[in-house]
C-alpha cells in the first residue's frame, strides 16, 4: 500500500501543474511541479533501502511536506479544497505504519481494517478531485457572468460620472450667474438673495449627493455579491443603480432649469426710468404671455377680458423690468387656469383679467383669474425667493420674488395678493406717478 503515498503526492502536483497551464502562474511554477516526477526516485530509494514500513513512512512524510508547503503558498488559495482533502490519506499511513513497527501481531490480526481505511482515504482525494472539476466549470461560467456584469458596472460608473461632471458644470454656471445677479440693484439685497439661490439649488445638489453616495455603496454590494457568485443579486443591484441615474438626471436638470431661469431674469436693458404707457405695456405682454402658451399647448384657451382706463398720465418706468413682472403674473395665471381647467367641469372656462386705474397718486394694475388659487398657508412665502408651488421641473420660484424686488425695491411701488383657494387669485400692482 506505500505506492498509494508517492502516487498521491505525484498526482498532486501533476493535476496543479495541469490547472495551472492556461493562466499566468504557470510560468512561475512550472519548474517547481516538475519535480514531481522525482517522487519515484524518492521511491525507488526508500523501497530498496527501508522497506515497506519504512517506505511508507517516507511517503507520508514526503506527502505531508508537500502538503505543508503548497497550503503556504497564496497562489494556491482556490485549491486548497483539493489539498486539504490529502491530509486524511497522511494521518492513516502514518498510524498504519507506525502500528506495523510497534505492534506486528496486532497488526497482522488487522490488516485487511488498514488497508481498507488507506484505500478509503485514497479515493476521498479522488472524489475531491472530480468535484473540483465540476466547481471549476461553475466558476469559469461564474467568471463569465462577472465579465458581463463588470463591464455593465463600468458603462453605469461612466454615466454616473458624467452627470457628476455635468452637475459641475452646473454649478460653475450658477456661480457666474449669481455674480451678475448681485451687481444689479434691482434685485434683492446680497444676504437674501445669496441664501435663496443656495437654498433652492441645495435640493437638486442634494438629491444627486445622495444618490451618487448610495449608487458607490451599491457597487461595492454588487462587488461582494459577484465574488459571492449569486449573480441575480448583482443584477438586482444593478437595476437599482439604474434607477439613481435615472433620478439624478432629473435633479440635475432642476438645477439646469433654476439657473436658465436666473439667466432670463438677469438681462437688463438699463436703469433709466422713461415715461411709458402703461396701458399699451400691459396690453402688449397680456399677449405675448397668451399666445406664447399657446405655442406650447395649442388646446388651451382662455377669455382675455381688459379693462383700460383712459387718460391714464405716463409713468417713470424701467419698461423691461415692469414687462418682465407683468409677463410673470400673466404666465402664473395662465398657468393656474390650464391647471383646474384638467380637473374642471365642461361649463369651466379659464379667463384672465387685466384693468388699470388711477388711484391717487398711484396707477393702479390689476392681474386677476379664475384658476386655482393659493391657498392661505402658502400666500405669506409665495415672494420669497425660490418659492413655488409647481411641480419639480416646472418652476424655479425665481418669479414673483424678482418681480417684487423690481415693483418694491426698484420702482418703490406695492404688490398686494387677494386669492381664495379654488376661485381664483388676484395681484395688485401699484407703481407711483412721482418715481
Amino acid at each position: 500500500m506505500y505506492i498509494l503515498y508517492f502516487l498521491a503526492a505525484f498526482l498532486l502536483t501533476f493535476r496543479l501543474k495541469k490547472v495551472l497551464q492556461d493562466t499566468p502562474l504557470y510560468t512561475k511554477w512550472k519548474n517547481q511541479l516538475n519535480y514531481g516526477w522525482g517522487i519515484w526516485l524518492i521511491f525507488g530509494l526508500a523501497q530498496s533501502k527501508m522497506g515497506d514500513s519504512g517506505a511508507s513512512i517516507v511517503g507520508c512524510l514526503l506527502l505531508l511536506g508537500l502538503l505543508q508547503y503548497l497550503s503556504r503558498e497564496p497562489d494556491f488559495e482556490p485549491f486548497q479544497f483539493y489539498i486539504t482533502a490529502h491530509y486524511p490519506l497522511v494521518a492513516v499511513g502514518l498510524l498504519d505504519a507506525l502500528i506495523e513497527l510497534i505492534a506486528p501481531d496486532f497488526y497482522e490480526k488487522w490488516r485487511s481494517y488498514f488497508g481498507f481505511a488507506v484505500l478509503a482515504a485514497f479515493v476521498w482525494i479522488y472524489a475531491r478531485w472530480v468535484n473540483s472539476k465540476k466547481q471549476r466549470k461553475d466558476l469559469e461560467v461564474a467568471t463569465r457572468r462577472n465579465t458581463e456584469l463588470d463591464r455593465l458596472v463600468t458603462e453605469r460608473t461612466a454615466e454616473l460620472t458624467k452627470q457628476k461632471n455635468e452637475l459641475q458644470e452646473t454649478v460653475k454656471l450658477l456661480q457666474a450667474t449669481q455674480a451678475q445677479l448681485i451687481q444689479q440693484e434691482k434685485l434683492a439685497s446680497l444676504g437674501e438673495l445669496t441664501a435663496g439661490i443656495a437654498h433652492e439649488i441645495q435640493n437638486p445638489l442634494n438629491f444627486v449627493n445622495n444618490f451618487s453616495e448610495v449608487s458607490m455603496e451599491l457597487i461595492d454590494e454588487m462587488e461582494e455579491e459577484l465574488n459571492k457568485g449569486d449573480t441575480a443579486e448583482a443584477i438586482a443591484i444593478a437595476t437599482d443603480i439604474k434607477q439613481n441615474l435615472e433620478k439624478i438626471i432629473h435633479h440635475g436638470k432642476r438645477a439646469d432649469g433654476i439657473v436658465k431661469g436666473m439667466l432670463q431674469h438677469s438681462r437688463s436693458g438699463g436703469d433709466t426710468k422713461e415715461p411709458t404707457d402703461i396701458n399699451k405695456l400691459a396690453d402688449e405682454y397680456l399677449r405675448l404671455a397668451y399666445h406664447g402658451l399657446r405655442a406650447k399647448d395649442k388646446l388651451f384657451n382662455a377669455e382675455l377680458v381688459t379693462h383700460f382706463s383712459e387718460n391714464l398720465p405716463l409713468v417713470g418706468m424701467i419698461s423691461q423690468d415692469v414687462g418682465r413682472v407683468l409677463l410673470n403674473l400673466f404666465n402664473n395665471a395662465f398657468y393656474a387656469t390650464q391647471h383646474k381647467k384638467a380637473t374642471a367641469g365642461a361649463g369651466y372656462k379659464p379667463t384672465v383679467e387685466l384693468s388699470t386705474s388711477l388711484d391717487g397718486k398711484n396707477v393702479r394694475i390689476t392681474v386677476k383669474d379664475n384658476g386655482t388659487g393659493i391657498p392661505d398657508a402658502i400666500k405669506d412665502k409665495i415672494m420669497q425667493p425660490f418659492f413655488t408651488t409647481k411641480p419639480t421641473g416646472e418652476g424655479t420660484g425665481l418669479g414673483l420674488s424678482l418681480s417684487y424686488d423690481i415693483i418694491v425695491k426698484a420702482h418703490g411701488g406695492k404688490i398686494d395678493i387677494q386669492s381664495k383657494e379654488g376661485e381664483g387669485a388676484e395681484f395688485i400692482i401699484l407703481l407711483p406717478l412721482t418715481k
